[in-house]
């Protein structure tokens, strides 16, 4: 029986900003080191730092809804605190928020979780309230990356290398949020399992997963 592995080769990049070009970038650093049949992974906060989605808290203003509605997702929630709703507010209108909260607690009472997002917006459960990436963002809000499948295509297409963008942590969750074909997402969620890449000090916000067969 042939066995699959997938070893992972972090990128080590500049302190990436929103005057970046997240697929020109790509392209740069995966040169000579992602080559057909390989994938490349993008860390999801990077690609939304390059968009200029990158906001600190002191800047937002929160309305009397954001302040009250902050109290009821869990404490250690990407939406607790009353900037960061405010800022969910923004992305997808209150209307949607406030449905989404109807759904939470229509959960709740059934015993289901995570109503709230598939009613008010997946996307929004991709917000890092004070994300602790890397410098100089480590204080920023980081909301998810705008349209990630055009992304990916770019990267495709500037490279010939499929891609994916992918939001992981330290605990073996991973979610894709977009990919160039189902076969690069399933092998990024196998590979990718354990975090190899590193949005602090070690600045490798890229990925290449190699394909090797033994």
């Amino acid at each position: 029986m042939v066995a699959l592995n997938f070893p992972s080769i972090p990128v080590k990049t500049h302190v990436i900003t929103e005057k970046d070009d997240i697929v020109e970038l790509t392209r740069k650093y995966t040169e000579g080191i992602a080559f057909p049949g390989d994938i490349i992974a993008i860390a999801e906060s990077v690609a939304a730092i390059t968009q200029g989605r990158a906001v600190l808290p002191e800047k937002i203003r929160p309305g009397l809804v954001a302040k009250l509605i902050s109290r009821f997702p869990a404490k250690h929630g990407s939406l607790a605190t009353p900037t960061a709703m405010q800022l969910a507010i923004r992305e997808v209108g209150i209307f949607r928020i406030l449905l989404g909260c109807a759904a939470s607690i229509f959960g709740r009472l059934t015993g289901a979780k995570g109503y709230f997002y598939i009613v008010a917006g997946r996307e929004l459960a991709l917000i890092d309230d004070v994300a602790g990436t890397m410098w100089p963002y480590e204080k920023h809000i980081i909301l998810g990356p705008k349209e990630p499948e055009k992304i990916v295509r770019s990267i495709l297409e500037a490279t010939g290398v499929d891609a994916v963008i992918a939001d992981v942590n330290d605990i073996k969750c991973v979610d894709i949020l977009a990919a160039t074909s189902q076969e690069s997402e399933r092998i990024a969620k196998e590979a990718l399992i354990e975090n190899p890449s590193g949005n602090d000090d070690q600045q490798t916000p890229i990925v290449v997963i190699k394909q090797q067969k033994f």
